[in-house]
């Protein structure tokens, strides 16, 4: 079965989903194919100061963002503005180049931006090539390449062809920034190809029982495994530190269960309002 997922690192909703794309990965494992698709949500700040934002602005709404969904968001204002382009363009240059680490450099883009560095300076996106295992200087190497920028530029189009469904729910959708009046996909919107051929579309952030419902719907003859029994059997399964609401996801109790559970069985690495867990040690 097949899972798109259009997503943007620059994207609060989507970091906030992230606790629901990991319980797809969990219940359902190497049953699903991934491809992930970046939406591309702004090359450049007037594009961003035209639609109202301001680093005022943007703080207000991680206050807002993070008190409703939880995941670690460093709530305070940035210094300026900052384009997702750059990052996007990194992403897709991994997927590109080393497609098992493409995983992980999307993870280390969002954690980073939400723990309060710009998303758009190139130490964010070198230190996030680190945090993945890859070489800075590959990457930039990489993301100057002509067919890196073409396939993000493929990105962004699909990104702008939502589905006759989706366009039902347009409410979940936004203005594709063309002179058409065009749609496209907000972070994160999902795609359901099942067993039959058949696509389910999921535009925007939806409840986690939707997208369970799309998967049996799409392909009813999926395995779908139980929740974990514990914090151990989510931290050894997971490939990077997680945060609470993520594994409270995963073992299916609430935060503060998860939150007692952790505390003392793994290491935890405040960021913004929350922070990560893991069972490695945590170095200065």
């Amino acid at each position: 079965m097949l899972v798109t997922h259009f997503t943007d690192p620059a994207c609060p909703f989507a970091f906030s989903a992230e606790p629901m794309r990991l319980q797809l990965e969990w219940h359902y494992g190497d049953q699903l194919e991934w491809r992930t698709v970046l939406v591309g949500l702004h090359s450049k700040v007037e594009e961003m100061e035209a639609k109202g934002f301001d680093t005022a602005k943007l703080a207000g709404f991680a206050r807002i963002i993070q008190a409703k969904h939880g995941m670690p968001i460093d709530v305070s204002e940035r210094e300026r503005l900052a384009v997702s382009m750059p990052a996007c363009r990194a992403a897709v240059a991994v997927r590109l180049h080393r497609p098992e680490l493409a995983e992980l450099m999307l993870r280390a883009l969002r954690v980073r931006t939400f723990a309060g560095e710009l998303l758009d300076e190139p130490a964010t996106i070198e230190g996030a090539a680190m945090d993945a295992g890859i070489d800075p200087t590959d990457l930039a190497s990489w993301s100057a390449e002509p067919a890196t920028e073409a396939a993000l530029q493929d990105d962004m189009r699909a990104a702008r062809t939502p589905l006759p469904a989706a366009l039902v729910l347009d409410h979940k959708l936004a203005d594709a920034g063309g002179s058409d009046g065009g749609r496209r996909y907000t972070c994160p919107s999902f795609e359901f190809t099942g067993t039959q051929g058949v696509t389910f579309a999921a535009p925007g952030m939806q409840p986690w029982e939707t997208y369970d419902v799309l998967v049996a719907n799409a392909a009813p003859d999926i395995r779908r495994r139980a929740v974990a029994s514990d914090v151990f059997e989510v931290l050894e399964w997971a490939p990077y530190p997680l945060a609470t609401v993520e594994v409270a996801a995963l073992l299916g109790t609430s935060i503060e269960d998860a939150r007692e559970q952790l505390t003392g069985a793994a290491s935890f690495e405040p960021v913004g309002e929350d922070g990560y867990w893991s069972l490695q040690p945590v170095t200065a």
